[in-house]
């Protein structure tokens, strides 16, 4: 899957050989803040856990893994976007609702970019006929992320314990349904 640029971003589904960039992005505490209370991450968890994570569920023909964001003037990473089904790591997968996820370089935040690259992706990755909602989770304090779902049309509907190999978190879940993503995207609502 190739998903086009949108007015300011250009996208790339993330490999291996961008072991650098997970580790540039990670090197901020307050990028990390809402990950794992503002640790670093090390190259050796991204070569031994964060890539073969990654791996695990990226499929570029139904568009899953991360998406490398950069500007498309300068050709500069500032983050990514991924994309996977929600619950992927448990016996409960569900195929047909996506989860997006996003980190991005502090020097962007409020300028829309994690908005336009959740949006662009999440409209590329949603016309496969098999995705019926769209969704997200966040710490309930991270207001930023949650204000990026709620631009996205996504509503709240859940605080839950989201269950993960790399450890357990109280979270918030929002969701849409595709159909009304689309709609909500061919009105051009921001």
């Amino acid at each position: 899957m190739k998903i086009a640029n949108s007015e300011r971003l250009k996208f790339e589904l993330m490999t291996d050989q961008d072991a650098h960039l997970f580790f540039e992005l990670d090197q901020d505490p307050e990028v990390m803040r809402y990950i794992n209370g503002g640790n670093m991450t090390s190259m050796e968890d991204v070569l031994n856990i964060y890539i073969p994570r990654m791996k695990s569920y990226t499929n570029e023909k139904l568009g899953w893994g991360q998406w490398k964001v950069s500007i498309t003037d300068t050709n500069e990473f500032i983050g990514w976007v991924l994309v996977r089904p929600i619950d992927f790591f448990s016996d409960n997968s569900q195929l047909d609702n996506l989860e997006l996820g996003w980190r991005f370089k502090k020097i962007t935040w409020g300028k829309g970019y994690a908005t336009e690259a959740a949006k662009s992706i999440a409209l590329a990755v949603s016309q496969t006929k098999s995705v019926s909602k769209i969704s997200a989770i966040a710490l309930e304090c991270n207001l930023a992320s949650i204000k990026i779902m709620t631009k996205l049309g996504m509503k709240y509907i859940k605080t839950y314990i989201h269950k993960d190999p790399l450890g357990d978190i109280e979270a918030v879940y929002y969701e849409i349904k595709v159909d009304d993503f689309h709609k909500r995207t061919a009105l051009n609502y921001n």
